[in-house]
């Protein structure tokens, strides 16, 4: 594999699991005053999760047009491709809503 490829396939497992590792949206911005000690649904880290796979699409075929041509991908590489982004979210979500009691607040962001 080249390291193009080792880069995407790290990034995607590291970007997968960014929605149960931190309570920020994006990973970066804060939650609103409002929704202070409240933790975030599923419904926002499967959006987040939509939105990570975006980004690593982008990057891919970034790295791809610099490689050479890009192929033109139809939806089942699509599916398959989100299907595996889900399967690298599995242990961060395992973390999140399996191990760790809802009252006990493992990942404090206070900054």
């Amino acid at each position: 594999m080249s390291p193009a490829g080792i880069f995407i396939v790290l990034l995607a497992f590291v970007l997968a699991n960014v929605p149960f590792l931190t309570q920020r949206m994006l990973g970066c911005l804060p939650i609103p005053r409002r929704c202070e000690g409240v933790r975030k649904h599923l419904g926002w880290q499967l959006a987040e999760l939509l939105a990570f796979y975006c980004i690593v699409g982008a990057v891919s075929r970034v790295l791809e047009a610099r490689a050479g041509a890009v192929f033109s991908q139809r939806w089942p590489f699509y599916v398959v491709t989100f299907c595996l982004f889900l399967i690298f979210a599995a242990p961060g979500f395992t973390v999140y809503y399996l191990l760790k009691p809802p009252h006990v607040n493992l990942y404090r962001d206070d900054a």
